[in-house]
């Protein structure tokens, strides 16, 4: 019987197992997790012929390297970045057939910060509540991968998608979000609503997937003292004490006692997984739908 699985041979920065994550259970204190840039994640799938809810490899800013102990078909996509298959040259953003014991190293992202490597028949982990994804804030789904890690496959899929590249879009030179004011933008003042949403921030170093950080003007409270803890949802923009402003990606916490300014579109939140440090970040308020 073919060994279907994968073998680590490097890690990188942070490799982790991403699918559409856990939503419903933040009523458990569960985030929903899942890949930071959901359609670069589908796309990859897409190209070697699994279903959209797939687990795909989510890296961070300069690749992995897997060893594959049967022939695979692989795709790589989100961030743009050079891929080789035992030292040769092979497309980004396309299927790729890498042979049993071959090394596929996927490189540092040219640009944008998380690249997405999808697998025929995609990674078996053991799911948790659902969900094969790995969740940073607590802990629930595969730790975050090392060297030596063995990945189990499920069965191939019987095509892939025949395409010789497929358009992807670029990660942001300036990232332009969206934002719904409220539910707490009453306790700011008039002033700092409106630097909010007129003046320019940017991606702070300290971003991960818990939370977008900002750096720029600081947005001044009109009430002092902090609320009891409430419920948070994905893209609230939280205001902490240093008033900097955070957009809560997908590993965010369920609850939260800093004011939420207001809250990000979800179809604006896949190009901040891909927003390098230093990115200008502009919120733009749209109305209530």
């Amino acid at each position: 019987m073919t060994d279907r699985a994968l073998s680590v041979v490097r890690a990188g920065a942070l490799t982790t197992v991403q699918d559409q994550g856990r939503p419903g259970h933040a009523h458990l204190g569960v985030p929903r997790s899942g890949a930071l840039d959901a359609p670069a994640a589908a796309l990859v799938n897409r190209l070697v012929g699994n279903p959209p809810g797939a687990a795909v490899l989510e890296t961070t800013v300069n690749g992995c390297a897997l060893r594959p102990r049967c022939a695979v078909t692989v795709a790589v996509g989100g961030a743009p970045c050079p891929v080789t298959v035992n030292g040769r040259p092979v497309a980004w953003g396309a299927p790729v057939r890498v042979p049993a014991g071959a090394v596929l190293d996927v490189g540092p992202a040219v640009s944008g910060l998380r690249s997405y490597v999808g697998v025929s028949g995609g990674l078996t982990v053991e799911p948790v509540l659902g969900s094969r994804s790995t969740d940073l804030l607590s802990g629930l789904g595969p730790a975050p991968l090392t060297d030596g890690t063995v990945l189990p496959l499920g069965p191939e899929a019987s095509a892939h998608a025949r395409v010789d590249v497929a358009p992807q879009a670029a990660p942001p030179a300036e990232l332009v979000l969206r934002v719904t004011l409220g539910p707490r933008e009453d306790w700011f003042t008039p002033e700092a609503v409106g630097v909010f949403t007129t003046r320019a921030y940017r991606v702070s170093p300290a971003s991960n997937r818990i939370g977008l950080r900002t750096e720029g003007p600081v947005l001044e409270r009109a009430l002092p003292g902090e609320l009891a803890s409430e419920g948070m949802v994905l893209g609230a923009v939280q205001v902490p004490p240093d008033g900097q402003p955070v957009v809560f990606l997908a590993d965010h916490p369920t609850t939260g006692g800093y004011p939420v300014i207001g809250v990000v579109r979800a179809a604006d939140l896949p190009a901040a997984a891909q927003a390098v440090p230093g990115t200008p970040v502009r919120f733009v308020a749209v109305r209530r739908r």
